[in-house]
Formats: C-alpha cells, sequence, structure tokens
C-alpha cells in the first residue's frame, strides 16, 4: 500500500476500525469524507521547555494510541516547540504502525511566533526575521503581534510543515483574525481575509492543506450587530468567491464550553431570514465544527469528565479539543471513549 502523506477517507475509517470495540457510540464522526474522533488532543499550554516538549511528545503518542486521530496545534504554541514536539510524536508512531493517512493533523497561523525562547529584543526579531526577508512589514503587523497577509501566511504554512516534517497539513486554520478588529475598518478586515482565502486556495492546488478555515476567540460569539462579530455566511460566501462551490473552507474552530456557550445558544447568523447560531449555519453551510477550550483551559477542571462530555455531546460539534500536556492527562481524559457521546459522564 502508497503511503499516503494527508488524511483520507480510507486511512481515519481503518483507524477507526482499531478501536471498535473500544470506542462508545459515536466516538468517531464522519466529516469531510474522513473519520474523526470526537475528542481531539490540543497543545497550547505549557513552558518552552524540553521536559514539556517529551511530554507533548508522549502524550500525542498515547493520544492517538487510544483512540484519538484529530491532533491540534498552532505555529505560536510555545514558540513553534509544540509543533515540533508533534513532528517528533509522528515519527514515533510511524514506527508503531500509524500512518500518515490515519490522523487529522491541525495547525494555525497568524500570530507572530518566537522561535523556541522569547528575543531578548522583539523589534530586532521581528524584523530579522519577516521584515528584512520580505516576509512581512512592520506595517502588515497589527498590535505588534498578529499578521495574515497572503506572503505573511505562506511563511507561517512551509514553517509549519518543516516543524512537524509534513508534506501536508489537514486543516490549517487563519488564527483569531479578530484580532484585526481594532486596527482596520471591516471592509479592510474582510478584504485581508479575502486575499488570505485566496492563498490557501493556492496552497491547496499545490498539495500543501486539504482544508482551511478561520480560528477564534471571540469573533464568532459576539452578538450580530457587535463590530467584532464574525459573519460565517459572509466567508463562506468569499471562499466560493475564490475557490468555487469545491472550495476548502470546511472548518471552524472556536470555544465551546459550560461557561461558554455562546456558539450554541445565541443566534448570531441569518441564512434565508432564519436567525441561526453559527454552529447551526456551519452545519447549513458543510463546515465542520472543532471546539476549543473544552475545559476553558482548566478552569473547568472539578469535574473534567462531565466539562468534555458536555462539549462531544453537544449537536454539531464534531470533535471536542483538549489540552492534554502529559500522558496522565489523556489517560485520565480517555476514558470517556468508551462513553457514548449522548451519556452523561460519571460524577
Amino acid at each position: 500500500m502508497p503511503l499516503l502523506n494527508h488524511a483520507t477517507s480510507e486511512g481515519t475509517a481503518r483507524y477507526a476500525g482499531r478501536f471498535v470495540t473500544a470506542a462508545g457510540k459515536n466516538h468517531f464522526r464522519r466529516q469531510q469524507g474522513l473519520t474523526l474522533s470526537s475528542i481531539g488532543i490540543g497543545t497550547y499550554l505549557g513552558n518552552p521547555d524540553d521536559a514539556t516538549d517529551l511530554g507533548y511528545a508522549n502524550a500525542v503518542v498515547r493520544a492517538v494510541s487510544s483512540g484519538v486521530n484529530v491532533i491540534d496545534t498552532a505555529a505560536n504554541y510555545r514558540f513553534q516547540r509544540s509543533e515540533r514536539s508533534i513532528g517528533s510524536a509522528l515519527k514515533t508512531l510511524e514506527n508503531e504502525g500509524f500512518a500518515r493517512e490515519e490522523l487529522v493533523i491541525c495547525t494555525k497561523g497568524g500570530y507572530l511566533p518566537f522561535d523556541g525562547a522569547p528575543p531578548r529584543n522583539m523589534r530586532e526579531y521581528v524584523a530579522e526575521t519577516f521584515v528584512k526577508p520580505g516576509v512581512a512589514s512592520f506595517d502588515d503587523i497589527v498590535g505588534g503581534s498578529h499578521c495574515m497577509t497572503p506572503s505573511y501566511l505562506q511563511n507561517q504554512l512551509d514553517q509549519s510543515l518543516r516543524n512537524m516534517d509534513l508534506e501536508t497539513v489537514d486543516v490549517y486554520y487563519v488564527h483569531n483574525p479578530e484580532s484585526q478588529l481594532d486596527h482596520v475598518s471591516e471592509s479592510e478586515f474582510y478584504h485581508r481575509l479575502r486575499l488570505a482565502f485566496e492563498r490557501l486556495e493556492e496552497n491547496r492546488r499545490q498539495g500543501k492543506l486539504q482544508f482551511y478555515g478561520v480560528a477564534t476567540w471571540n469573533g464568532f460569539r459576539e452578538p450580530a450587530e457587535s463590530r467584532r462579530h464574525h459573519s460565517l455566511v459572509k466567508m463562506i460566501e468569499m471562499a466560493r468567491q475564490v475557490g468555487g462551490e469545491s472550495h476548502g473552507f470546511r472548518f471552524l474552530q472556536l470555544p465551546v464550553n459550560l461557561a461558554m456557550p455562546q456558539a450554541i445558544s445565541v443566534a448570531n447568523e441569518t441564512i434565508d431570514g432564519e436567525p441561526l447560531t453559527v454552529v447551526e449555519a456551519a452545519a447549513r453551510l458543510g463546515v465542520t465544527v472543532m471546539a476549543s477550550g473544552s475545559m476553558l483551559q482548566g478552569r473547568l477542571a472539578t469535574n473534567v469528565h462531565a466539562a468534555i462530555q458536555f462539549v462531544r455531546s453537544a449537536p454539531g460539534i464534531t470533535t471536542s479539543l483538549v489540552g492534554m500536556s502529559r500522558v496522565e492527562h489523556v489517560d485520565e481524559n480517555l476514558q470517556l471513549i468508551n462513553l457514548n457521546a449522548d451519556e452523561h459522564s460519571p460524577v
């Protein structure tokens, strides 16, 4: 069987088949032609040190070995070290018999990432790393930390592929685009986003990514009348304009948890005159929803299982992303895999 460089329909289905007796009902969900686990491993928090690197690498290996095939990261997580830890884990997993086409690997670009550790002089670092090579100008960078120009996103996608030693990333998100809205007009914001989508569509054609989308913290939870509200309907229309009906904008990531339920409770999108939540709108528009912050970055940890089960059982949520930096976290959280997605979690 030839080795493939991205998640496939056959590969992810084969992965789910490994856990047919261990996984509860609806742990694996079919979306975008792929089979995705209802829990994914996130890699955001933690110190930028060797011990945390090793912890994440081991946690990713344990998670994949235990029934999780969705891996989520970003260029700026722990100064690129989380991506590199995933790259290390993927080599181990290959040696243990898990093929690349079984795994759905997601990353993000938008924030300026340091390289392993904070620089002594941030302006000098930005100048040497991005400005002088022509990747981005100082004017392209808003708030001193965020950029989503086509050339910058290209630089970051290529860097992420190197960090994880991949030919293709399965989902590439524009990371927290709402960061731009404090600095540019709404029309300029959507113009910049359209240019980003055009570049991401080019990368789809080149085989560097399968799908793309946006990963936000606030944008899709804001009321429709707020200037900071993101319109998923508008974004999908732009994706259709630049990529046609077979466009690649197929994934959305936003926080959903017991303290932040707006994605499933606030009707801030409208399709054909009907008010919808963003999760409902995503379903209508053919977009898969990944929930970040399932435990509000550890602040809902008094009943971990209940917090995760609330998210993975919410209608319209495909995968509940949970930060797991140690094998012990994985073993604790993945006790839920054998629980049906519509059951109450054990107290």
